[in-house]
């Protein structure tokens, strides 16, 4: 290699023809057909010709001649066929040097020219040969094929960046919004990189498009989505990103339609008991429509018969038929302040399956026999024949509380109850709930509720005096259902009921995490020796599988064995831990929505933790744990103060106070 030798180097996917000025050691000094100085290895030449140009010229006329050569040998190239020659060559894919491929290519006699321009043409289309260190290798028809497909994908995701850079733009430079038109697949491929970020499958892709915009993160793609119309400004985001289902398939709804519409005539069963004379009630919260349980207390010669009844799902929901599986999908129903995702289509949560005054319905009646200062005698389970005869509210129920019956006694039963598991051992936090809720209006309203009010207190004690006397069924019939079970705490810091809140919330922090299981175990937070959860199958799915084996016992279905059962455990442990998260999530959100308009308001907050930095505080009023930076305060567990909203952002989960 000498100097004035014309040689050729790739640099950003293009060829440059150029001239050595200067050789040591491997290392050149070039000039190009552009009139420019570049230092490159030898290595790294793509071409080195035979052909010289005398140095001395001037810089300009070199470059001239050099750009006259590149374009003489760039038509050159042009007249090769490729795919022409790998027709002929590819079934017998064997290595070409470059030498015999510009036999292939031109006519003798052939140049250093005719060389570097089958280079280039190689360099343009590698759709056909493998080409490396001048050495060509066909590739085969199915390399072909799938290079094809590549070069399809490449130039498809291309279309996507631009569209999708295109489309954001004009979203941005319309102040009104955009009624662009765009792919959906580009749409779907901002809205997954927005919910999972680099998880996403084409996060690549997104990240391409938004390089060629002027949004500075992913989180702007949100604003992009809202003022396009195609999400609104309060979007429910965590639903999609947790891909929880918001919508049943056409089959469900159709075969619920059928359940809707066929007459069910209970009366001709007859293993059920008929107790549609027995008054039932139901005990609910203002706003529900899914009602599930009911109760009945009446006078006997031997003091009381108390009845806790459960709505028969399974006589209407069968195992593995399309609403079954939607609800095994689901694994919950999810209220929120602002929608409601039922576990089962809503002409059945709120029809059929609801234990609706004055309907008659099937229903797995817990029959107590009491003695008249309370005590029990023994309890049966039976499949049951039901009707409501009076519903109301807590509200209602609180206010009959010490002045009409049944809820009067039914109130001191339910004392005696829990009397009797605090005895035991049960730990009752009695912590308040904070219920919100949106107006028509959108206006954001909220409550705090004492869960320890009588008429809840009742309804809870009498579904734990249920599902406690369900277990029991089950486990003397040895029988696997969802079994709830709980170690003690790790440290008890109170006995009976305790009203601070402080201590409400310490001990919180010390029980046992709740473990679900198909055997019996005991259940140290509620002071029971085994704990089934059945008395809500309309809304939880655990309840409808344990509702199933007692329907098994009574001589409905065949039962779960107990790996079926752990099997379909583990299938919807994922669902319903989604459901709760998207629930207490929700209501974060609104609460923080609600704040974000309280800017300077002060609330009481309770110190929890000190840290060296900050304060976790919770904010009483609205039952929310939150920091609060020490800002040189010298407070302690359990302090009382008074918080000041600094700044709230309910999307970014964001909340700033100071003190």
């Amino acid at each position: 290699m000498k100097i004035g030798n014309i040689v050729e180097y790739i640099d950003q996917q293009k060829i440059f023809s150029a001239v050595i000025l200067q050789e040591k050691k491997g290392k050149l000094r070039l000039l190009n057909e552009n009139n420019r100085e570049v230092n490159f290895s030898e290595k790294r030449l793509s071409h080195i010709s035979k052909n010289s140009i005398d140095t001395n010229l001037t810089r300009d006329t070199l470059a001239a001649k050099l750009k006259k050569l590149a374009q003489e040998r760039k038509t050159l190239s042009q007249k090769i066929d490729i795919k022409e020659l790998w027709e002929i060559l590819h079934e017998e894919p064997d290595d070409i040097d470059i030498s015999t491929m510009t036999v292939f290519c031109f006519d003798p006699p052939v140049t250093s020219d005719h060389e570097a321009a089958v280079i280039r043409a190689f360099f343009n289309d590698r759709l056909y040969f493998k080409f490396n260190k001048l050495i060509f290798t066909p590739y085969t028809q199915k390399q072909v094929e799938a290079k094809k497909r590549q070069i399809q994908e490449a130039r498809r995701q291309e279309m996507f960046i631009q569209q999708g850079a295109a489309w954001i733009q004009r979203i941005l430079d319309n102040k009104n919004g955009s009624d662009a038109q765009i792919d959906d697949t580009v749409i779907n491929i901002l809205k997954s990189y927005y919910l999972f970020g680099n998880d996403a499958k084409s996060s690549f892709l997104a990240k391409q498009i938004l390089k060629k915009t002027s949004l500075n993160s992913p989180e702007q793609l949100f604003h992009i989505f809202v003022k396009a119309g195609l999400w609104e400004k309060n979007q429910n985001v965590n639903l999609l990103a947790l891909q929880v289902p918001t919508d049943f398939a056409p089959a469900v709804l159709t075969t619920a339609k059928t359940l809707v519409d066929y007459s069910f005539n209970f009366m001709d069963d007859p293993l059920r008991e008929d107790l549609t004379a027995t008054p039932l009630i139901t005990i609910d919260g203002q706003s529900t429509l899914d009602f599930d349980d009911a109760i009945s207390l009446e006078q006997t010669d031997h003091g009381y018969t108390l009845g806790i009844h459960i709505i028969d799902v399974g006589s209407y929901v069968k195992n593995n038929d399309d609403i079954d599986q939607a609800a095994r999908e689901r694994g919950s129903s999810i209220y929120m302040p602002d929608d409601k995702l039922p576990m089962i289509p809503s002409s059945l949560s709120e029809g059929l399956c609801s234990l609706t005054e004055n309907e008659i319905r099937p229903g797995i009646s817990t029959i107590v026999k009491m003695t008249r200062f309370f005590e029990i005698l023994d309890f049966t389970i039976v499949p049951s024949i039901i009707k409501v005869h009076q519903q109301m509210t807590y509200a209602e129920a609180n206010l009959l509380n010490g002045k009409d019956d049944p809820v009067t006694t039914l109130y001191k039963i339910a004392t005696l109850l829990r009397e009797k598991r605090l005895k035991a051992g049960a730990i009752q936090i009695t912590l308040p709930e904070v219920n919100v809720w949106i107006e028509e209006n959108q206006e954001i309203r909220y409550s705090k509720v004492d869960r320890e009010n009588p008429s809840r207190m009742l309804v809870s004690e009498m579904m734990i005096f249920a599902n406690t006397l369900m277990a029991d069924f089950l486990a003397s019939n040895n029988v696997p259902a969802v079994f709830r079970s709980q170690a003690p705490p790790k440290q008890r810091l109170f006995k009976g009921i305790e009203t601070s809140l402080i201590m409400n919330c310490m001990q919180r922090k010390q029980l046992s995490r709740a473990v679900i299981g198909t055997t019996p175990e005991m259940h140290a937070g509620l002071g029971v020796k085994a704990y089934a959860t059945a008395t809500s199958p309309i809304r939880r799915y655990h309840d409808l599988l344990t509702q199933r084996q007692i329907r098994a016992i009574l001589g409905y279905e065949k039962p779960y064995s107990n790996n079926e059962l752990e099997n379909i455990l583990q299938e919807i442990a994922m669902p319903v831990a989604n459901a709760g998260r998207i629930q207490n999530d929700r209501k974060r959100y609104w609460i923080l929505k609600y704040l974000e308009s309280q800017k300077g308001a002060d609330y009481e907050a309770l110190i929890l933790d000190a840290y060296r930095d900050f304060y976790n505080v919770l904010i009483k009023e609205f039952m929310l744990e939150a920091k609060l930076p020490a800002n040189g305060l010298k407070l302690k567990h359990g302090d009382i103060i008074h918080a000041t909203i600094q700044h709230a952002d309910a999307r970014r989960d964001q909340l700033s106070l100071f003190a």
